[in-house]
């Protein structure tokens, strides 16, 4: 599954509780002081494919580059590997093991359902090949001088209860992070809530139980109950992750599965300003 559009980018902060905002922005200037005794730790990975960004010109990230940085800031994301050719991404597959998920890497191309740079549930070696193939001639229809840095080959996460983290950088308040719930609930319910980073442990678990499908978490019917503190430290984590590095735009990380324990990031998304 792929975002088809930035949620992030849709925050409307105008509607975001004034009252938390004052509070927030009493508790970030704190926070920011602290920061300037205490430089924070910046890992040089996030921050050296942040530099090879800038250097050639994009502000999109590549997905690889995306789910790298999460991985650095301990949001957990499905397996991949980056393959060149149609052997490489059989070998990848074999390795995560079946089924497969392969994806169009390109700079060129951010919306890759919409170019058939997507193919899900891969789970032969044959299918590999032939999927592998399909989605170049695909983007070679097109977009037909796209840059293909190469196929994502990635684990397909089991369906579960999908969530939604998203941030946005605000003019004043810096950035803002989002959740909610994932599919209806953030597309035509609007299901979702906000804080301004840097966010504590207890306001992670406050906008867990804010939104109204907060009961599908603790499980419902069919579903089983899910991690809430895998959800909390993603939070926690992404806080961390868009505080240390300014230069971040727009993050969505959506969907993300969460199980009853642990949760994995299916498409993560990262723009710099």
């Amino acid at each position: 599954m792929e975002p088809t559009s930035g949620h992030a980018s849709h925050i409307n902060l105008a509607k975001i509780n004034q009252k938390i905002l004052s509070h927030k922005k009493l508790q970030l200037n704190i926070a920011i002081k602290g920061l300037n005794c205490s430089r924070p730790q910046t890992l040089v990975k996030a921050s050296d494919i942040f530099v090879d960004a800038y250097k050639e010109g994009r502000k999109y990230l590549l997905e690889t580059e995306a789910k790298t940085i999460c991985m650095e800031y301990g949001i957990p994301v499905t397996r991949f590997k980056l393959a060149k050719t149609w052997k490489e991404a059989v070998k990848f597959a074999e390795e995560i093991g079946y089924p497969v998920v392969l994806k169009i890497v390109s700079p060129d191309i951010i919306h890759k359902s919409d170019v058939g740079g997507v193919i899900i549930n891969i789970k032969t070696a044959e299918d590999v090949q032939k999927a592998y193939e399909q989605i170049l001639e695909n983007v070679k229809r097109h977009k037909t001088e796209a840059k293909i840095v190469g196929v994502l080959v990635q684990e397909m996460a089991p369906s579960s209860t999908e969530i939604i983290v998203g941030v946005t950088k605000d003019p004043q308040f810096g950035p803002a992070i989002m959740f909610g719930l994932g599919g209806i609930f953030v597309e035509v319910l609007k299901d979702v809530t906000f804080r301004i980073a840097p966010i504590t442990e207890n306001e992670a678990r406050e906008m867990i139980t804010e939104v109204k499908a907060y009961p599908l978490l603790r499980g419902y019917r069919n579903l089983p109950p899910a991690d809430i503190d895998a959800i909390v430290k993603i939070l926690l984590n992404t806080s961390r992750l868009v505080t240390e590095h300014q230069e971040i735009k727009e993050l969505d990380l959506n969907p993300i599965m969460v199980y009853e324990r642990g949760a994995k990031t299916v498409d993560a998304r990262i723009i710099l300003e």
